[in-house]
C-alpha cells in the first residue's frame, strides 16, 4: 500500500500521480540533506 499525491510528469504521457516516499510501505531516501520532508528523510546527526 502506498500514499499518492497529484502532480503530472510532463514528459511521461498518462503519469498524473507521484508516490509519497517514506510513508506506509515506501522507503525514504538515505543521505538526503535538502528537501528532506518530501522524501521522508530524518534529520542527519551532526
Amino acid at each position: 500500500m502506498v500514499l499518492i499525491r497529484g502532480g503530472r510528469v510532463k514528459d511521461l504521457p498518462g503519469v498524473r500521480y507521484h508516490i509519497i516516499r517514506g510513508t506506509l510501505d515506501t522507503l525514504g531516501v538515505d543521505k538526503r540533506r535538502n528537501g528532506r520532508s518530501k522524501y521522508g528523510a530524518k534529520r542527519p546527526k551532526a
